[in-house]
């Protein structure tokens, strides 16, 4: 008895404490969150009632300022109204608190005086207020001040209810808790430890035995391993739930990895989140006798994997690894993050001649030209187009099955590379809530329009419930489409289609990238002039001031423009001559496509073509670096450079400018933007161009090296602030949850298109 007591009471003490800790964190936290809803309720109300009072004081409408506040009393513990003037002299106050409001405390003083609303619980009356007072104006002068008294009694009763509801909890839960440990600790404790300790005891007296028959040891070795995996697990736990906690009492406007999992965790119900795209989150590249995991640079991943870790989702994508197929079980799937697995990786086995026609013909040589309006012939092949609508089917079957026995699914398709897969989906399952999310541009009708089975893709995204795009200009293109090409209701109010019943919405989801954290303060960092001369040494170049642009190799970058007008920028300002370098880094991309091969070999010559007629000595005006290159060698190049040149010809959104942007903590270097951007309609701070006009690109340059410190700084804290707020992972939340909202009526949306 008195080792088990030696054992249980600590145990009893440490939980009684625990609980009392808890109650006192979850009392605190009821109360905060009480007075924050007072706090938001009264700031609403009072933004609401300002424009309303402030033409009354202007006109001086004693009688309309006294139906105003008459209106507003005994509505959510709000006792009453009272208007001020600038002296403190009451110009209306609800009917039957004139003697108690008739003199203003001191926060409607401190409205007044600083012309900003403050908020405050005082005593009045023998109760306890909450008193929130804001400025009135006229013709943006300081004339009075509005005070709402709020009844806060309510809260500190709620307050003692949930003390006396925690304490009772705590005391339950402890003697609950006291008594089962005490049971556990005797009988599946220390009578096998009794038994272990007669055993040794007997071994150290000579008497050599069999162990006890119980098995004890390996009990208590199986236990242990399992207790230890399931410490892990709830460390995880723990620290989630921490994080959550500390992210609703500090109210975090920020979105991270983990709000997008706290907030879509609660908006799936335990339904697990199906991601369709052809790109996977892993790919697996055999190297010699290893088989390495890569995961791609990829905002989209980033975005995407935290939801799918909270839900225990699939994702279904094409499996393009050489070692891909060697890790996956008989049904193609595998389980993923390796080492701490969460969600699953289902693959699609594509051929090389179905790549061929779905990806490199008709995605890319068809839509992509087409989307992107570069003044590139798209190229639509009837193979191609066999080819594209059969990869379609295939993952649609792939889905299909891994949806199998889910009720009220919930899929998000990306990308241009899926026009048809919603119908596939809806056909099947028309219970299941369908997106698809477009990254690229979408053109205006007449150029759609060039694409002879225009109708099949329209047919097949009107089939998805919610349907996305980066900015709204994108989603009244979408929309004119519809309307000139089928026959259906466009419901321009809220941004709908209603084909036969079937409703479709469209929203604009501008996408971003996950916002670093800011460097510990125990890493020392290099100063940008010191990164700028070691990367100009690096390539050989002598210079002092350095330009960047980072891109895939595509006719749709602007890259033969930008560097044109860099050699316009030379021309007119010679001065800058053996001073000024620009960097293109230009990663290789679909090099088997033809005009992709000739794009590559067009943008060399016309670096060389610069080079040769600027270039003196060690100084070259452009620097091309033709390969592909990680995330920490550009953002190098982002931290170095005095501006960034992004200047595309057309983009639906465009990271990289996010990205240069979400690089420079230091709040220096310029952005210069195309107008032709997603990009364009966030960072306003950027200077912005149209990349035709080589002689606008090069003053755009001109007026970036020589911006004063101060408003590179100012524009850049602007950008940076912007960029921190729309980051990837509020994109994920918002696109999400739209998209876990929709009611969808289990209906066949065959009869829809037919």
């Amino acid at each position: 008895m008195r080792n088990s007591l030696r054992f249980v009471l600590p145990l009893v003490t440490s939980v009684a404490l625990v609980a009392l800790l808890f109650a006192v964190y979850q009392v605190s936290s009821e109360r905060r969150s009480l007075r924050n809803d007072l706090y938001r309720r009264a700031d609403l109300l009072a933004s609401s009632l300002q424009d309303t009072i402030q033409p009354d004081i202007a006109g001086r409408s004693d009688r309309e300022l006294k139906r105003v506040v008459d209106k507003f009393s005994l509505k959510d513990h709000l006792d009453g109204l009272a208007v001020y003037d600038s002296d403190g002299v009451p110009l209306a106050i609800t009917s039957g608190f004139e003697d108690v409001y008739r003199d203003p405390p001191g926060v409607v003083e401190r409205a007044r005086g600083t012309d900003r609303s403050f908020g405050e619980f005082v005593q009045l009356d023998g109760s306890s207020k909450y008193v929130y007072a804001a400025p009135l104006h006229v013709a943006l002068r300081v004339v009075g001040a509005l005070a709402l008294y709020y009844d806060a009694g309510y809260i500190d009763s709620q307050i003692s209810q949930l003390w006396r509801a925690a304490l009772l909890n705590a005391a339950i839960q402890t003697f609950l808790i006291g008594c089962l440990a005490f049971l556990l600790l005797r009988w599946n404790f220390l009578r096998p430890l009794k038994h272990m300790t007669h055993w040794m005891q007997a071994l150290r007296a000579g008497n050599v035995s069999a162990p006890p028959a119980m098995g004890d040891g390996a009990f208590f070795e199986q236990l242990t391993h399992e207790a230890t995996h399931l410490a892990l697990n709830l460390d995880a736990a723990r620290a989630a739930a921490e994080k959550e906690a500390s992210l609703r009492e500090s109210g975090e406007s920020v979105w991270t990895a983990d709000r997008l999992r706290v907030s879509i965790r609660g908006k799936l119900q335990g339904s697990p989140l199906f991601i369709v795209s052809n790109r996977e989150p892993y790919t697996h590249m055999r190297k010699e006798k290893s088989i390495d995991v890569i995961v791609p640079a990829s905002g989209l991943v980033t975005a995407i994997e935290p939801v799918l870790l909270a839900s225990d989702g699939t994702w279904i994508a094409h499996g393009s690894g050489n070692a891909d197929r060697e890790v996956v079980d008989a049904h193609d799937r595998l389980r993923v993050p390796e080492g701490s697995p969460r969600y699953t990786l289902r693959r699609v086995w594509l051929s090389h001649e179905e790549e061929d026609g779905y990806y490199y013909g008709f995605a890319n040589e068809g839509l992509w030209p087409l989307c992107h309006t570069a003044h590139t012939r798209p190229i639509f092949e009837p193979d191609d187009w066999a080819a594209y609508q059969e990869v379609n089917r295939r993952f649609a079957d792939a889905t299909l099955e891994e949806m199998a026995g889910t009720e009220q699914p919930i899929v998000l398709v990306q990308d241009y590379h899926f026009a048809l897969l919603p119908r596939l989906l809806k056909e099947a399952r028309p219970d299941a809530r369908v997106a698809i999310f477009w990254h690229i541009p979408w053109p205006n009708p007449e150029v759609f329009g060039i694409c002879p089975w225009q109708r099949e893709l329209l047919e097949g995204l009107l089939s998805a419930d919610l349907i996305g795009f980066h900015i709204q200009s994108h989603c009244n293109n979408f929309l004119d489409t519809v309307d000139r090409a089928l026959e259906a209701l466009i419901e321009w109010d809220r941004f709908a289609i209603n084909r036969q019943g079937h409703l479709t919405r469209v929203r604009p989801y501008p996408i971003s990238v996950a916002f670093p954290e800011p460097p510990p303060l125990d890493v020392p960092l290099r100063s940008v002039g010191e990164e700028r001369g070691e990367l100009l040494n690096a390539l050989g170049v002598e210079g002092s001031l350095l330009g960047v642009g980072v891109d895939r190799v595509d006719y749709t970058k602007g890259i033969l423009e930008r560097f044109r007008g860099i050699e316009q920028f030379l021309e007119t300002y010679p001065n800058y001559q053996r001073r000024f370098t620009f960097v293109q880094i230009g990663a290789p991309s679909r090099t088997s496509i033809p005009r992709y091969h000739k794009f590559m070999s067009e943008v060399e010559s016309e670096a060389d073509r610069i080079n040769q007629r600027f270039q003196a000595g060690r100084w070259r005006p452009i620097v091309f670096l033709r390969h592909h290159h990680s995330h920490e060698q550009i953002e190098r190049y982002f931290r170095a450079a005095d501006l960034c040149m992004v200047t595309s010809l057309h983009d639906g959104m465009n990271l990289v400018a996010k990205e240069f942007v979400a690089s420079r903590d230091d709040e220096s270097g310029v952005l210069v933007l195309s107008t032709f951007t997603g990009a364009s309609r966030e960072l306003g701070d950027a200077l912005l161009v149209n990349p035709y006009d080589k002689q606008q690109v090069a003053e755009a340059i001109h007026s970036a090296l020589e911006m004063s410190l101060e408003e590179t700084a100012r524009r850049m804290h602007r950008m940076r602030r912007i960029v921190r707020e729309q980051n990837i992972y509020r994109w994920a939340g918002n696109l999400l949850s739209d998209l876990c909202e929709l009611q969808v009526e289990a209906r066949d949306p065959r009869a829809a298109v037919a």
